[in-house]
């Protein structure tokens, strides 16, 4: 069990983990003294307990590292709207790169912020990989191509833009890209492909911060979903994917893209 209790001579007894955890597993007995009690097993290890104790009480293991800096409590000041406003609006998909590969201690970074994604239900059921091989790339830019030729509906949409990329890229599924980030799940259902979505989003954005380009490539999910097979090129076998590519980008912009503003129901 992650969360194992509190630390009684931290304790101030203020209450905050009581109204913080959504399953009410902490409770208040007499003396004053709150007690962690899960014999049901439905923590979902949130960690909002830890992260909201103003005196770090709450004692847990094997669920990671809780740290804390300057604005945790107040993420406004750490950024102000019209900054990340600006850094949304400045991220382009990129599918020009340079063909020299990503430090791993800079890809590293961009796979810890991905971890920090929020997931439904806090399940957390995600694995991540990426390749870097060329060949093992490009073996997989063939099969998803050969797949796409091949599929009704596919064919009709993405064969001639592909037919295109052929003559300016050598693996044109990836626009050459140096790495190509996957994220999968064993579970099976809707909400992971939400959940990837979202942390796919978090990777891209963090990249952007180190001055790395990205792209989502529906190209491989989408024959993934067809064929189940090219998943083995990967190592990868969860039905649930999202994939990316990572690189240096071999081109500037000069402005952001045109984007027209849709009315929002309601506001």
């Amino acid at each position: 069990m992650p969360i194992l209790g509190i630390d009684y001579e931290k304790c101030v007894n203020c209450l905050t983990c009581i109204k913080t955890c959504t399953r009410q597993l902490f409770k208040e007995e007499d003396q004053n003294k709150i007690i962690f009690q899960d014999p049901l097993n439905i923590c979902n290890l949130c960690g909002h307990c830890i992260a909201s104790c103003p005196e770090d009480a709450i004692l847990y293991q094997d669920v990671g590292e809780a740290y804390s800096f300057e604005g945790v409590n107040n993420p406004e000041i750490i950024v102000s709207y019209d900054q990340i406003y600006e850094f949304l609006t400045a991220h382009r998909s990129i599918r020009r790169f340079k063909k020299e590969k990503v430090p791993n201690d800079v890809l590293k970074k961009v796979f810890d912020a991905m971890q920090c994604a929020p997931t439904g239900r806090n399940m957390r059921s995600e694995f991540y990989a990426i390749l870097s091989d060329d060949d093992q790339i490009m073996a997989l830019s063939d099969a998803v191509q050969d797949e796409i030729s091949k599929t009704p509906g596919l064919k009709e949409i993405y064969a001639d833009r592909l037919a295109e990329a052929k003559k300016v890229f050598k693996s044109p599924i990836f626009f050459d890209a140096p790495h190509v980030v996957i994220v999968s799940s064993s579970f099976d259902n809707e909400i992971e492909v939400t959940n990837i979505g979202i942390i796919v989003t978090y990777g891209r954005l963090a990249a952007q911060a180190l001055g790395l380009g990205t792209c989502w490539n529906g190209f491989t999910q989408l024959a993934m979903a067809s064929n189940p097979e090219i998943r083995k090129l990967t190592g990868i076998i969860h039905p649930k994917v999202g994939v990316f590519i990572i690189g240096y980008p071999d081109m500037t912009f000069y402005r952001t893209a045109p984007r027209s503003k849709k009315p929002v129901k309601g506001l």
